[in-house]
């Protein structure tokens, strides 16, 4: 596989309509949000999402979840031991490299090596993606329709657990990031695999459903992804990121659909980007 040899950026726009994007475990997963208000989306859940693509597409991967573990491994150590075994500084790193997709495409720390600590700084990096708008929360209350255990003795309770959902009731979510060609040559990431995280992007909310992100409740609608002309690329990546415009066509009202927005695109001279529409 050739090494990538062009600088990448990309912006993936993302709806949320009646979901919750990225709870937060310390508020009650309620949806995220800064301060003023917009919704926020952290680049772990990003790049876990990006990982779970990667794995439907048959790709080896390092950092699998719980609920999506193949191969048994109950922890990085085991995993690591098990396709790595033993090899020196540095040539642990790039044999992880080597195995592993999303550790050649983000990065990894193996600091549960015996003797030394190695790391590899991985050539894609993504931001946390912020909503364009403010958004608005929802909550709902909800009970369960069953005991969860059986009712003491004497007493035959009909099931009054409480509970409350969270959600967005609409939200566009901008998530930009960049490939960088120097760390790709170090970690051996490639065209080829340049190819898959654009097809994850594309795809990323595919085997995604649960309670709180229902299926069709989170879409990508546009993915722009710029290739350049050179190593170090044609424009910084601030600059190209800067170069979409998406701003609500009516001033003072919340937005509730991507046909309230008005996005434009700013020419950059020798650089045009590849223009995809979500599946």
């Amino acid at each position: 596989m050739a090494v990538l040899q062009n600088k990448i950026d990309f912006i993936v726009l993302v709806s949320a309509n009646r979901a919750n994007v990225n709870g937060d475990p310390l508020n009650g997963n309620m949806p995220r949000t800064d301060y003023n208000g917009f919704g926020e989306m952290s680049d772990v859940c990003i790049k876990r999402k990006i990982r779970n693509r990667m794995q439907d597409m048959g790709y080896p991967i390092f950092v699998q979840s719980a609920d999506r573990c193949q191969d048994g491994f109950k922890s990085l150590k085991e995993r690591a031991e098990a396709g790595i075994g033993k090899a020196a500084q540095g040539v642990y790193a790039q044999k992880a490299c080597n195995i592993w997709l999303d550790v050649r495409s983000f990065g990894q720390v193996f600091s549960f090596i015996k003797g030394f600590s190695d790391g590899v700084r991985g050539p894609v990096t993504i931001r946390q993606a912020v909503s364009v708008s403010p958004v608005e929360i929802e909550s709902m209350q909800i009970t369960k329709s069953v005991n969860g255990e059986p009712p003491k003795a004497g007493k035959d309770r009909s099931p009054d657990t409480m509970g409350t959902k969270h959600f967005v009731r609409f939200g566009l979510y901008v998530i930009k990031g960049s490939i960088n060609v120097q760390l790709a040559e170090k970690t051996g990431f490639s065209e080829e695999d340049a190819e898959i995280v654009k097809e994850c992007l594309r795809t990323l909310f595919e085997n995604d459903a649960s309670s709180a992100r229902p299926e069709g409740s989170m879409e990508v609608v546009r993915l722009y992804w710029w290739k350049h002309s050179c190593k170090e690329g044609q424009y910084s990546s601030a600059k190209v990121h800067r170069s979409l415009h998406i701003a609500p066509k009516e001033e003072g009202k919340l937005p509730e659909s991507l046909e309230d927005y008005t996005i434009t695109l700013d020419e950059l001279p020798g650089l045009t980007p590849e223009v995809i529409d979500g599946i």
